[in-house]
Formats: structure tokens, sequence, C-alpha cells
């Protein structure tokens, strides 16, 4: 009686050049892996050294409300020097905004423009500064007919002093629209980092009122 005999499993009605292929389809496969898993790793140490820089350089703190309000001279639109000592007695609306005849900066300095009477009325002023030129501040003014002042701090002198983050763009450096109500005395009394605004100078005249009763 004859036993059957097995037969081996290797696919010997594989041809040749069909072996090959699925040899170096192996090899090809390994070598992607191999390349993804060194990708995955060398952005992991990326993400980490830039996670380190950004606590070694953290964002800075702005003017906490109820300090004292740094003193500080910059130059205005016809390139005079105006201090913040200039005005102490009045209520003093100190506005950082990006940049000069931009849409939302426009917004913003023809709504306080439009409502300077009544900022004369309660004894206050309105100060706008920007990382801009006094060039640049001199023909905005002129152009769309703003009458308070507007300085200059291309070197953000100013901006580091109060803490407001300046952003970069392209290259190009930005302050962040933040504004500060200083009182009669020197203190700064309210802080917004200004997300509405069409209705700031609105919110900035309320404040007024209501801290002056």
């Amino acid at each position: 009686m004859h036993r059957a005999r097995t037969r081996a499993t290797e696919p010997a009605n594989i041809a040749p050049q069909e072996i090959h292929r699925m040899s170096v389809s192996s090899r090809n496969f390994k070598a992607v892996v191999l390349t993804s898993c060194f990708a995955l790793v060398v952005a992991g140490i990326s993400m980490l050294a830039l996670a380190r820089a950004h606590a070694a350089s953290p964002a800075p703190d702005l003017a906490s409300v109820g300090s004292e309000a740094p003193n500080f001279t910059l130059p205005n639109q016809e390139n005079q020097p105006i201090s913040l000592s200039d005005y102490k007695g009045k209520w003093v609306v100190l506005y950082f905004y990006p940049k000069d005849q931009t849409s939302g900066c426009s917004l913003e300095a023809h709504n306080f423009q439009r409502d300077i009477d009544k900022y004369h009325a309660l004894n206050a002023v309105v100060l706008g500064v920007s990382l801009d030129t006094v060039e640049s501040h001199k023909a905005w003014c002129a152009k769309d007919g703003f009458s308070f002042k507007m300085l200059a701090d291309p070197d953000h002198k100013v901006v580091d002093e109060y803490g407001v983050p300046v952003m970069d763009h392209n290259g190009m450096h930005f302050a962040q629209r933040d504004t500060f109500l200083i009182s009669p005395d020197g203190k700064i009394v309210k802080e917004w980092q200004v997300k509405d605004i069409q209705n700031h100078s609105a919110e900035v005249l309320a404040a007024i009122r209501a801290d002056g009763k």
C-alpha cells in the first residue's frame, strides 16, 4: 500500500521573475517604514526644541491693572516729544494698534476721532501708539483728519514697557491691539485686549464715566 507523498508548500509554480518582484517589494516596504520612523523621530525632536525655546522666551505680561503706568516719551505725528507725564490730572486712553492705514486700525481710529469731544468733556485724551514711523503717522493723520496724538514707537520700547505682544508676519512686526485706561493720578485702571473694534470707543467712554463717579 503506497502512501501519498506530501509535496512541499513552497511556491514552485511561481516564476523566478515574480519571486524577484516580491523580494524587491518587501525591501521597498521596509525602507518606507524605516524612513517614516526616522521622520517621526526628527519631527518629535524639532517640536521638543521649539517647546523649550518657547518656554525660555515667555510672552510678556501686560502692565497690570492697579499699577503705576510707566512714563515714556515718544514723538507724535508732528515729530514733537510727547510724555505721559504731560497729562497728569487727566484720563489717558493709551491704545496700541498694529498698523497705520489698515482696515481695523482705521475703524478704531475713526471711532476715537468721532468721539473726541466726548473724551474732552470727560477730561480725557487719546494717545495712539504703533511701531510705525513719524512720517507714516503724519501721512495718515493728514489723509484721514485725526486730531489726537499718534505716537511712533518703531523700536517698540514703550510697547515692551507695557508688555504688549509684538506679532510677526512675513518679516514685518506689529503691536497687538491693546488699550490701557490711565487715571488722572497715573494708575492703570482698566485694560482691553481689543476684539470688538466697532464698539471699543464706547466701552472706553463708559469705563471713564463709571470710574469717574
